[in-house]
């Protein structure tokens, strides 16, 4: 399937979940990573920028770059973007939990929380203005229980959420393509293309060193196992390693219950 039919069945699927729960205007955390700077086009492409809110939330161990990218995004898009930081809420709750635990929070807890603060901000704004919240989830990191329940797996709809993680990068450059052809200004910072996918929730934190697996391997394997049936035998037989193989599928099986809880997104066949 062409990029362009890919990036039709995300904005027309959409569209069209707003228009059946009646949505004028949304909202969206922009964090500078690639997932969240694609959806925020998507939705620009949509509905127009005047009808989509983005939001920064920086946290303790936000980069610089994760600032300056999502607002210089923002400004490509014209588009409205404020920042709520995150840090005072986290120090509290670490605060909080010290007190009434008597010990501190740290490690996954410490991050999924920073993810949960985060949408705390979003669904409150959902909440103060009827805007519908927006997931930025994709479905690589969706198969692999990659993401935090009640935090980034919230929202009404996922647009990119049948895209596996390498077309969300071929997507983005689908799309800056297409404005250079057109002589508009690229949606997509090439700094959010090219630098390393980071969730940014603890010191030098990178996705696929997180996953054990980068993701062009990763999506191989996904798409083999998920979308053509394969066992894991028979993907392995196609060059990969069979221990990685089948810890990517326990792993996928074992988060089953993650991804009956996230948002409904588009059937993109592969």
């Amino acid at each position: 399937m062409e990029m362009e039919e890919k990036y039709r069945l995300c904005i027309d699927g959409l569209k069209d979940f707003a228009a059946s729960i009646g949505a004028t205007d949304f909202v969206i955390g922009l964090s500078g990573g690639l997932d969240s700077t694609v959806v925020a086009a998507l939705a620009v492409d949509a509905f127009g920028a005047q009808h989509v809110h983005g939001v920064l939330m920086p946290g303790p161990y936000s980069s610089d770059h994760s600032i300056s990218d999502a607002q210089d995004l923002a400004q490509r898009l014209g588009m409205c973007a404020r920042t709520v930081s995150i840090a005072a809420p986290f120090a509290a709750l670490k605060e909080a939990f010290q007190e009434g635990w008597g010990e501190e929070l740290v490690g996954l807890a410490a991050e999924n929380s920073q993810a949960r603060l985060r949408m705390t901000v979003l669904m409150a704004l959902s909440n103060q203005y009827g805007w519908m919240l927006i997931n930025t989830g994709n479905k690589s990191e969706a198969m692999m229980g990659y993401s935090t329940l009640y935090g980034d797996t919230a929202g009404a709809y996922a647009p990119i959420g049948g895209l596996y993680k390498t077309d969300v990068f071929a997507l983005a450059e689908w799309m800056n393509q297409r404005a250079r052809k057109a002589g508009q200004v690229e949606p997509v910072p090439q700094h959010v293309i090219d630098k390393p996918p980071s969730a940014e929730l603890s010191e030098g934190q990178q996705d696929e060193k997180s996953l054990g697996v980068c993701y062009a391997e990763l999506d191989q394997i996904l798409i083999g196992l998920v979308e053509h049936g394969l066992s894991v035998e028979e993907v392995a037989a196609q060059g990969f390693d069979v221990a990685q193989v089948e810890r990517i599928n326990r792993t996928m099986r074992g988060y089953a219950f993650k991804r009956a809880l996230e948002p409904p997104f588009p059937v993109i066949p592969y």
